[in-house]
């Protein structure tokens, strides 16, 4: 299936002065009114992002924020299609850079439907450029066997991706050695509902430190978040808020130990979170780049519109052709 033109930036290529790529995917992450009271970012204490982005978050006023070490902005999620943007075929969108909505007919989700399922498996970012030798890694832990006999229907744009990849190989041994990341940061969920007791319990900026010493091997390294848009389902402000700090604490770790070649790339696939009161929304998708390469950051800035844009910005980065 074909993919959407990429965009007409200048080639940033892994000549610029980067050698890594760390792509870090929270679900249901927008760009919101600063609003405090339906917008948990104008609650929640962020140092991180705050030192990043020059003390304040983005918000609709003032989507593109430039900082002494970041610059986030804004990432349109509505893939051209009428209704509000899901998961599934966001993440199909923002995995492969295909008009994953325009293909299916619509806005799915949570779980990417099957008639994309191939799509994400062969075109993915992961697979294309593992497939143009490339090192890539995918930091998430999941179980053994995933997602089993029962559960084949139900899948997310990530853990599908990096099967077709052949990166989906990393286990409860390597939650415990620190050579994965759960998807919830912590290793609550693994020890208290999957049988794995015996695991650490590690802190957000343990696991963020953990993240970044994985991507010191890789060219491309993925590692994907969900809980921002549970909480943002949730509609309650203070799981949001909650939430929202895990997230900054988990990111102060992966930038204390990022090597300085690292481009760290931020990017959701609609908005949810931003807004307590409504679930998903028509808000744009928050971007962040971040780094030691203020060219390539402000390349990242400029060229990314859509969530469209991500795949083939850093497949270009990688010099991986069509």
């Amino acid at each position: 299936m074909p993919s959407r033109c990429r965009s007409p930036w200048t080639s940033v290529r892994r000549s610029r002065d980067t050698a890594r790529v760390l792509l870090v995917f929270l679900d249901g992450v927008g760009i919101g009114r600063a609003d405090p009271a339906v917008n948990p970012f104008f609650r929640a204490r962020l140092p991180a992002l705050s030192a990043l982005l020059g003390g304040e978050p983005p918000a609709l006023d003032r989507s593109s924020r430039r900082g002494p070490g970041a610059v986030a902005f804004p990432l349109s999620a509505t893939l051209d299609v009428p209704g509000t943007p899901q998961s599934g075929t966001g993440q199909a969108a923002l995995l492969t850079g295909a008009s994953a909505a325009e293909i299916h007919g619509r806005h799915f989700g949570p779980w990417t439907p099957v008639r994309l399922r191939a799509l994400v498996e062969e075109r993915s970012l992961l697979r294309r450029a593992a497939d143009a030798g490339r090192s890539v890694a995918f930091a998430n832990a999941y179980p053994r066997g995933w997602p089993g006999d029962r559960g084949g229907r139900r899948i997310a744009g990530p853990p599908l991706a990096a099967r077709g990849a052949g990166v989906l190989n990393r286990h409860e041994e390597h939650l415990a050695s620190g050579d994965a990341v759960s998807s919830e940061i912590v290793n609550d969920g693994w020890r208290q509902h999957l049988g794995h007791g015996g695991l650490p319990d590690v802190t957000p900026q343990e696991a963020g430190r953990h993240l970044a010493r994985i991507s010191e091997k890789h060219e491309l390294t993925f590692w994907a978040h969900y809980a921002t848009d549970t909480a943002g389902h949730r509609g309650e402000m203070s799981g949001a808020v909650t939430a929202l700090e895990r997230v900054d604490a988990f990111l102060s770790g992966v930038l204390e130990a990022c090597p300085p070649d690292t481009l760290v790339l931020l990017v959701s696939d609609h908005g949810n979170i931003e807004d307590v009161r409504v679930g998903h929304t028509l808000n744009p998708a928050l971007g962040v780049a971040a780094g030691t390469a203020p060219g390539l950051i402000a390349d990242a800035a400029d060229s990314l519109r859509d969530i469209r844009d991500v795949t083939p910005f850093l497949l270009d980065l990688l010099d991986v052709g069509d």
